[in-house]
């Protein structure tokens, strides 16, 4: 920061205060849980809050991973029935994804890894398996089994969990807990698309948040200005592979089928003050589709959304009709909560 004499000082201390530090600016790029993060905070110290931030990142990869096996998520999965004592973080994404089953009746549900397994989702080998398959793996999928006691999870024999639908959403919360805590005063970070702010940029104005076009996806949908919220976008471009019969599978698993969602949808946007809701509701919806979300929408008022249907519609919700920006050309279409 450039150093101003004593005079200026004195002379803007009259205008509009002098001593009032600009706020500095850090940055950190990170690859952790199979995806490319970007952190960005001000404050009088940022490397600080980052370096703390990208260790708790790193922490919560290895704890929540399905795949590592030294990871938590690991070790449960791998324990055939018996009672499993899990870190406390564990437990709480774990109560957490079975009170979203409850609340979405089933859209989401943190037991489906075994079938996205056999998808090939989690491997890259991909596989388009048999009906009797899928209803064989199905007869495990149902989050309300899961016991949980304090850290001790039983899962039944055959049954597995994922986060990949929370684990993103409780990251980024965590990341804004560790910036406050650390003298951040704004900061916007994206963990692989998972866009979360706090507070407003340093000039004042709103953070742009920019939604990906489905359809083309070099393009932008459109624009969300924003503070202090998560924008959290699930869709079907995102993860997919073509079957030999030439369609295109996406890896939003829905629970009840066991198949990839097929609701009329391509994408959904969710925005809210949590991250890991944001991240549970954007998947939920999706699997839902837009008359199932659209009711959902209306028994609840702590998030908006975007719905990008695939005949081309997009439909918005109505507290962010004056925050949304269309710039896709696509008919937008404004919904209201029911009088």
């Amino acid at each position: 920061m450039k150093r101003i004499s004593v005079v200026f000082c004195l002379t803007a201390l009259l205008v509009t205060g002098c001593g009032k530090k600009e706020p500095i600016k850090g940055s950190r790029d990170i690859f952790a849980m199979d995806t490319y993060m970007n952190l960005q905070a001000y404050g009088d110290a940022p490397e600080d809050a980052l370096e703390k931030a990208e260790t708790e990142i790193l922490r919560l990869e290895k704890l929540l991973s399905v795949t590592d096996n030294k990871s938590e998520t690991y070790k449960l999965n791998a324990s055939g029935g018996s009672p499993t004592e899990v870190d406390a973080d564990v437990s709480e994404l774990i109560r957490y994804g079975i009170d979203m089953g409850k609340k979405t009746k089933g859209s989401l549900d943190i037991t489906v890894y075994p079938v996205l397994r056999e998808w090939g989702f989690t491997t890259g080998e991909y596989n388009i398996p048999t009906d009797g398959r899928i209803d064989e793996l199905l007869k495990n999928v149902d989050y309300s089994k899961i016991i949980l006691d304090e850290n001790t999870v039983t899962l039944p024999v055959g049954a597995e969990v994922d986060f990949g639908a929370v684990a993103k959403g409780f990251t980024s919360d965590r990341v804004m807990e560790i910036f406050k805590e650390n003298g951040v005063s704004s900061a916007i970070i994206s963990l692989g698309g998972n866009v979360q702010t706090m507070g407003r940029k340093t000039d004042g104005s709103l953070w742009k948040v920019a939604v990906v076009d489905p359809f083309d996806t070099d393009k932008t949908l459109g624009i969300i200005e924003t503070a202090d919220k998560a924008v959290i976008t699930s869709g079907n471009y995102e993860r997919y592979f073509t079957g030999e019969d030439g369609r295109n599978y996406c890896h939003i698993i829905d629970p009840s089928t066991g198949r990839p969602a097929e609701n009329g949808l391509v994408s959904v946007t969710i925005i809210g003050e949590s991250g890991l809701m944001c991240d549970a509701l954007s998947t939920a919806i999706f699997v839902m589709g837009r008359d199932k979300a659209v009711d959902f929408w209306r028994s609840y008022d702590d998030f908006e959304m975007i719905l990008v249907e695939s005949n081309g519609n997009i439909v918005i919700t109505d507290g962010i009709e004056d925050s949304f920006e269309n710039l896709s050309g696509l008919d937008l279409e404004v919904i209201a909560h029911e009088s």
